[in-house]
């Protein structure tokens, strides 16, 4: 089978973006067509300023919801990153093959060091690397397919290009990954800014549903969502963002297709309002789920021990290769005693 390796980074409370671009593809189809690792990457919430305990309890949270959105670990491996030491390992190798300049062009980095220069700061060194962290992360497992959003797919790319370049220099080690991307709503925009998209590292505001949102708050943040001049009701990403977004989601939703079901409205008020509610309907089994896993800690605990035993079984023997192919010496064996010559 396909090897498919995605995460969600614990800087933030998961979003209706989060659920409808990425984890309910994970449950309804890569679980059950790929060998599948699903990951709560909680190295990469370090690269940014962050409170210690609030990583631990959004760590927690991902997890829970990861499980209760459908991913089932009989069927797909769920686990921590920094659970398993091998991203970590696998990570400084790779540093050692990428080089500054394409670091620095990582746009993400570019536009958060500009943002931070212009505060009068500067940016953490992680921040800068974390991309060949992200690689390591892919590259570990060998998987072919990664499940992301546009904004992910410059780091999907350099996780290929390191691969590659390791490869030709140092014998073949890594597979070659390729980026995957969910055909409907795969970037839930912001509901009160349309051309930005739906973060969950935003954390207050009247633009962002929540996956633990209450069904009251999420139809209120739905019937104040920002539209656009005029009164038909048409599908046009470019000159009508905010009614696009909202036909997105409704088609996410629903299984329907943003331009029919334009055609389907007369006001934007009828489009609200069964926005709302289909994206309630579509939360209400994932809070249920997520609030009986939280009665049962030991039940997501379990879990994330055994994804963890499966994610290093797995990336294990790929990084210990790495290692040998650039030239490092592999571990000795420890010494059973003194003068017995016996060997562990």
């Amino acid at each position: 089978m396909t090897r498919v390796f995605s995460g969600v980074k614990p800087t933030g409370h998961l979003t209706l973006g989060n659920y409808l671009g990425a984890l309910r593809r994970w449950a309804a189809v890569d679980q059950h067509e790929a060998d599948a690792l699903f990951c709560v990457v909680d190295l990469h919430a370090l690269t940014v300023d962050h409170d210690p305990a609030r990583v631990r309890r959004l760590s927690r949270q991902a997890a829970s919801l990861l499980l209760a959105a459908g991913l089932d670990p009989e069927l797909c491996t769920v686990f921590v990153q920094s659970h398993v030491d091998e991203h970590a390992r696998l990570s400084y190798v790779l540093e050692c093959v990428a080089t500054d300049g394409e670091m620095r062009r990582m746009i993400q980095y570019k536009e958060k060091a500009a943002r931070e220069q212009r505060r009068g700061g500067s940016v953490r060194l992680s921040l800068l690397t974390y991309p060949v962290l992200m690689a390591a992360d892919i590259l570990a497992y060998g998987a072919a397919e990664v499940p992301v959003g546009d904004d992910q797919r410059q780091h999907v790319e350099l996780a290929r290009d390191l691969a590659v370049r390791f490869n030709q220099r140092y014998g073949h080690t890594f597979a070659v990954p390729r980026a995957t991307r969910p055909q409907v709503a795969a970037r839930v925009m912001n509901l009160q800014d349309p051309t930005s998209k739906m973060g969950k590292s935003d954390d207050v505001g009247p633009g962002i549903v929540y996956l633990l949102d209450e069904p009251d708050v999420v139809r209120k943040k739905v019937m104040r969502a920002v539209t656009d001049s005029g009164r038909e009701v048409v599908y046009d990403r470019e000159a009508r963002p905010g009614l696009a977004n909202l036909l997105e989601i409704l088609a996410a939703c629903t299984d329907g297709d943003p331009e029919s079901l334009a055609g389907a409205y007369a006001s934007y008020g009828d489009l609200k309002r069964d926005t709302a509610e289909a994206v309630v309907e579509v939360l209400r089994p994932v809070q249920e789920r997520h609030k009986e896993l939280c009665a049962d800690p030991g039940e997501v605990e379990a879990v994330l021990r055994a994804g963890a035993e499966r994610a290093r079984a797995m990336a294990r023997p790929t990084v210990d290769a790495a290692y040998r192919a650039i030239g490092l010496l592999e571990p000795l064996a420890e010494t059973v005693g003194a003068g017995t010559g016996g060997t562990v």
